[in-house]
């Protein structure tokens, strides 16, 4: 039994293909067509998949797409009913795509595929909820979902049991705390859809000086965790931007243009929106123990991409244990139709043990290294390598990062959602000082105050941090711990905003944000076990079960997918070493690509 899951024409457009209820293969389009986020119909993502389980779409049994157009429409033509005849511009922008494309999704969708089967559409909160709890370990769990919106659903609860999925309550459109934080985020002149882990990043930078004022005139929230937004201050529901004159009014100043100089104003609208962000998120996670009394919580939709909140739920020992989809937002969408067909449609039974979950690390996309074709690449290009063996390779890289190199690290298959987990990765050495600083500048050429995530054998990631299990998909904060970190003096105390960024921390510096925590991933030698034997061979040889683990590309871009892209992000950054599979590829061996100097200037930050 085969079934394609498809997500599509909102952002971050996906394929997944399941088997007999095993996850054979997920992708983002965006992969495959190197435009960031890209929203339209995800082909290259459904050939790949196709292709990776050797069949064609004449064998696939289920097309599942990951909402249900008919209800967006209603909610769209709804609203802009309500805010006449304010919108009359978005709606005339919006309607001819609609009538002439999403409302015939099914066809649309069989014309793509050239398909002639069966074709599902589970409603978007459902799916986020499918890929949460059946790609979980729990055979019993409880279920949130939070994103911008859906067709109507913004946030919603439910429970998971065996193979069936109920939703016990939701909040509805335009109360969103996704469409909240995607306000503040294009208020502070990041992009809306991609910026908002920006927000996140700027956050302990700042004050929670706006906290009150967003409880007592934008929302109003209750204790149960849910909320009512004051469509006063936003313009999302029917206009062309998220905030309008009223919002610029309540916070003293037009939304700060984008690429302009950062304020502490910034920062301290930042931390007041993830303030109130985990406030939500943290009474909605005790009304849910309290209403459902389940041992577990299963996560998914963007907001479950925060996972500073993540990191605060599991802190609060709600529950036994959590577990958050890795590609949370729309993409695992496209997951989440897939298993909801073969789960709760077909009634298919599923098996668990509360350990293992299914989603096998979320190495999920293409591998280049069986084939021969980095090698074909390399040598096509006459590229100038050193051939490692598999033994080599840790001992090599773990020495390169000691030496504080930048290494492009390239391995196996390619990862399914936005985190690079030690297949397509930049790495580095989590006890430089100035690592974080030639990452940001020299290698990724994006804003400074961005920080680091850590890569930690999963053996020893208490030894680090204050965490007490794995955190395999960077889903999870925790603070670094206790005997590790280094307290400021009493000058550096009185260091504000961006002043901070240059303190060190602890004694893993590159990876410690300046609150104190890390966004961790923890290596398991079961899914990824050459990333897991370079990190311990670091550590034996060098006392460190830590490296920076960045993801492999550069600001604008996404992550690479082929050999080919991975050497031109080598090329046009000051990465020194690139380990593409068995090839080491050394920066001043290289020839220089032609364009490189233009291309840079692209990037160029203050």
């Amino acid at each position: 039994m085969l079934i394609l899951g498809i997500s599509a024409f909102y952002h971050d457009s996906a394929a997944c293909l399941v088997k007999d209820g095993k996850i054979i293969a997920a992708a983002q389009e965006e992969r495959f067509t190197r435009k960031k986020h890209d929203y339209r119909f995800p082909i290259n993502a459904c050939n790949y998949c196709l292709e990776e389980a050797g069949v064609s779409i004449s064998d696939v049994n289920f097309v599942a797409f990951y909402d249900k157009p008919f209800l967006k429409f209603e909610r769209i033509l709804e609203t802009y009913l309500t805010f006449a005849p304010f919108g009359i511009k978005s709606f005339i922008k919006a309607m001819p795509l609609w009538i002439k494309q999403k409302l015939w999704m099914k066809e649309l969708i069989k014309e793509e595929l050239g398909y002639k089967g069966n074709v599902l559409f589970p409603e978007h909160h459902e799916s986020h909820a499918a890929s949460a709890f059946y790609a979980s370990p729990f055979e019993d769990a409880a279920i949130i979902t939070l994103d911008g919106v859906g067709e109507w659903t913004t946030t919603s609860f439910g429970i998971g049991e065996k193979n069936n999925i109920t939703i016990l309550a939701d909040i509805k459109f335009p109360h969103s705390l996704g469409l909240l934080y995607s306000a503040f985020t294009y208020y502070t002149g990041f992009k809306v859809n991609s910026g908002e882990y920006k927000v996140m990043g700027l956050a302990p930078y700042g004050e929670p000086k706006y906290v009150d004022l967003i409880l007592n005139e934008l929302m109003d929230l209750k204790d149960d965790g849910s909320y009512k937004l004051n469509m006063k201050y936003f313009n999302f529901a029917a206009g062309l931007t998220m905030t309008n004159k009223n919002f610029d009014k309540l916070f003293g100043g037009p939304p700060r243009k984008p690429e302009s100089k950062l304020t502490q104003k910034e920062m301290d609208l930042a931390r007041s929106v993830q303030d109130v962000t985990e406030e939500v998120m943290l009474r909605t996670a005790r009304h849910v123990k309290k209403t459902t009394g389940k041992k577990y919580l299963c996560l998914a939709g963007g907001v479950a991409l925060n996972c500073v909140a993540n990191g605060k739920i599991l802190r609060e020992n709600l529950f036994e244990d959590i577990w958050i989809q890795p590609a949370a937002g729309d993409a695992g969408g496209a997951l989440g139709a897939a298993l909801f067909v073969w789960y709760k449609y077909l009634g298919n039974p599923r098996k668990v043990d509360n350990k293992t979950d299914f989603q096998m690390g979320s190495y999920l996309g293409p591998d280049y290294s069986a084939n021969g074709s980095i090698k074909h690449f390399l040598e096509s290009n006459n590229i100038t390598f050193t051939y490692l063996s598999d033994s080599e390779i840790p001992e090599k890289i773990a020495d390169l990062i000691n030496e504080e190199n930048v290494i492009g690290w390239f391995q196996g298959r390619m990862e399914f959602g936005p985190r690079a987990l030690g297949a397509r990765t930049i790495i580095g050495d989590a006890r430089s000082s100035k690592m974080q600083s030639i990452m940001n500048l020299k290698i990724k050429f994006r804003e400074s105050f961005r920080p680091f995530a850590p890569s930690v054998i999963e053996e020893k990631i208490s030894d680090y941090f204050e965490i007490d299990r794995p955190s395999p998909y960077m889903l999870l904060v925790a603070d670094v711990k206790k005997e590790r970190q280094k307290q400021m003096t009493g000058d550096q105390e009185k260091y504000f905003g961006i002043e901070k960024l240059n303190v060190v921390r602890s004694d893993i510096p590159a990876v410690t944000h300046i609150d104190y925590s890390a966004r961790i991933q923890s290596v398991s030698k079961e899914t990824n076990p050459l990333y897991h034997q370079m990190i311990t061979k670091f550590d034996e040889k060098y006392g460190c079960g830590v490296i920076v683990n960045t993801s492999f590309n550069v600001r604008g871009e996404p992550i690479v997918n082929k050999p080919e892209e991975a050497f031109r992000c080598f090329m046009r950054t000051d990465m020194d070493y690139l380990i593409m599979g068995n090839y080491l590829l050394y920066k001043k061996d290289q020839t220089p690509l032609q364009a490189d100097i233009d291309w840079r200037k692209e990037f160029e930050l203050d």
